[in-house]
């Protein structure tokens, strides 16, 4: 049965891939963007999805879903952000934490509010294999997916008595473009000519981890179709499900 869906950061990447599927399979979604620019571009190149520019940051434009009427909420807008913690600036984590954390929390918990006066729904929430595991370099972006992952576990509890159901995606490394950007450019704070050995280290450790042997993004595209459709879903989802015994070693590096 058709679905209305409301996907956030859906102008690239798993968002956009997922909102073209969707609306492929017959279902009606409304693809959220960040930017006007954004936002005409995927109107010309997909019209048949409803573009709407929501910023999850902005409190007024996050009052737009409750214009909307639908049935699933997929949170899968965020950013990136790399480098060594000892170092990295204060504004540069507050940032990400704005983005990941307090703008998805603020945008669910106003789609939960919702959802729960109907008894209906379901929330998918985008973390990451950094939601359970940090490495090296990745640390502002993984302590934000963590944030994320004890979001999703303790609402999917406090929402079953109202019928909403909620559940985490947590994809690995897979070929969109995000990781490279995050891991090859963690900003003009940090500079490879002039910083420590140890530092240089790190990074050049995350860009092996997180950029070589990138998976085909489909996968994650498909498994955001499947969680959208299906009947029941399970509290975390792997992807591929093998993840964590294939990909990553419970080590420090």
């Amino acid at each position: 049965m058709p679905k209305t869906v409301l996907i956030t950061g859906a102008g690239s990447g798993f968002g956009r891939g997922a909102a073209v599927e969707l609306a492929r399979r017959a279902h009606k979604v409304i693809a959220t963007v960040e930017t006007e620019a954004q936002a005409k571009e995927l109107v010309a190149a997909h019209p048949e999805l409803t573009v709407e520019k929501l910023d999850i940051t902005n409190p007024g434009e996050v009052a737009k879903v409750d214009r909307w009427n639908f049935d699933v909420f997929v949170a899968n807008a965020g950013r990136g952000q790399t480098g060594p913690l000892s170092l990295v600036p204060m504004e540069r984590l507050r940032a990400v934490f704005e983005v990941n954390v307090f703008g998805t929390f603020a945008i669910t918990q106003r789609v939960a509010q919702a959802m729960r006066r109907k008894r209906a729904g379901r929330i998918l929430i985008v973390s990451s294999i950094g939601g359970v595991r940090a490495g090296v370099g990745s640390g502002p972006y993984t302590m934000t997916k963590h944030a994320l992952q004890a979001f999703g576990t303790a609402l999917r509890a406090e929402l079953a008595p109202f019928g909403v159901d909620v559940a985490l995606i947590n994809p690995g490394p897979y070929a969109t473009g995000f990781n490279d950007r995050m891991a090859n450019d963690p900003g003009p704070w940090f500079d490879r000519r002039t910083a420590a050995p140890e530092d240089v280290a790190v990074m050049d450790a995350l860009v092996a981890r997180i950029t070589v042997g990138q998976f085909d993004p489909k996968e994650v595209v498909q498994r955001y179709v499947e969680l959208v459709e299906a009947d029941k879903t399970e509290l975390v989802n792997f992807i591929p499900p093998d993840i964590l015994d294939r990909f990553l070693k419970p080590t420090n590096a």
